[in-house]
């Protein structure tokens, strides 16, 4: 399904940097008539606060609080698209001290965060015939063993995606699953990345692939090339209509 960002009211989780304020950003620019900002610390969204005036409006909200996203859905009944953008990416091995809680702090945001998005969401979102985004990573198909619980909560949320896709889809709203290499955020630098691309790249192929109704992005160059590899199983696996 199709949606153009242009004269949508967008919400965008983790709004205040990297990947999320350049989609702030990239929607603005390609006409979005407003874009919620929901963060965490409503003091860190002043520069977005500053450049585009009332076109935007903060809202403070926690991923990890299933309360606060709650009354993030009862603020925002006008939104048509929102971007669950917000997430946690800490380098950490399989083996290793504490890797048991390291992993449940990665779920917490990375897949339960998409859970209380998407059903918080869903009604408002049929309601408006609108779309969610869920930022995944190239790092939900294939495990980084130095990135391995943050893999792993990413393969749990993408997994969620594609239920969301079958469930929502029936519903009218179109959801889009995107799969970033390295991006030049403070994340990324975090895992040791060096040849990084743009923020910019991931927010406008988000644009692009909204208009074009598919349900894969895979932005960056490194994603692309996962993408290709990927496009089979994608095609006769995940996209498959295995009820016939």
């Amino acid at each position: 399904m199709s949606i153009s960002v242009e004269h949508k009211v967008a919400l965008v989780t983790g709004a205040n940097r990297g990947i999320g304020k350049a989609i702030v950003e990239s929607f603005l620019d390609h006409g979005a008539k407003k874009v919620y900002l929901a963060v965490r610390d409503t003091a860190s969204t002043k520069e977005l606060e500053d450049n585009y005036g009332d076109k935007v409006v903060t809202i403070k909200a926690d991923l990890s609080s299933t309360e606060s996203i709650q009354e993030l859905a009862q603020q925002t009944k006008d939104v048509a698209i929102v971007v669950n953008n917000a997430g946690v990416g800490i380098p950490h091995t399989t083996l290793g001290e504490d890797v048991e809680k390291d992993f449940a702090f990665q779920l917490e945001v990375n897949a339960f965060g998409l859970l209380r998005v998407a059903n918080a969401f869903a009604k408002i979102l049929e309601n408006n015939k609108g779309a969610l985004v869920q930022l995944n990573s190239v790092a939900s198909l294939k495990n980084f063993s130095h990135l391995s619980t943050y893999s792993a909560s990413k393969a749990a949320s993408y997994s969620l995606t594609q239920g969301l896709r079958t469930e929502l889809g029936a519903k009218g709203v179109s959801v889009l699953s995107v799969h970033p290499g390295p991006v030049d955020t403070d994340m990324g630098k975090a895992a040791g990345f060096d040849d990084v691309a743009a923020t910019s790249v991931v927010s406008e192929g988000i644009v692009r692939a909204l208009k074009a109704g598919d349900f894969h992005l895979f932005p960056d160059e490194m994603a692309k090339q996962v993408g290709s590899a990927y496009q089979s199983f994608s095609e006769n696996v995940v996209l498959a209509d295995f009820t016939e």
